[in-house]
């Protein structure tokens, strides 16, 4: 099971990002745990400077856009 973080403070695009995620889950069927984390402490603790970002397993591979659920889904795969 993949763990999928959405690493924001709570903007429309984070909330947008976690629409995508929750598509691009329900579209690829993959096995996933999808948690939102809005503390800024451990948001930086990423590495992350700019919101929204997406991580996977620990490893962040979207900062500062929105992704499509489709380019979501490719990072699943």
């Amino acid at each position: 099971m993949k763990l999928i973080q959405i690493l924001g403070t709570g903007c429309s695009k984070c909330d947008c990002l976690k629409k995508n995620v929750e598509q691009a889950v329900e579209q690829s069927k993959a096995e996933a745990k999808i948690e939102k984390v809005t503390d800024i402490t451990q948001i930086t603790s990423f590495g992350v400077m700019m919101t929204p970002a997406l991580a996977i397993d620990g490893e962040v591979k979207v900062v500062g856009k929105v992704p499509s659920p489709d380019e979501i889904a490719k990072l699943l795969a």
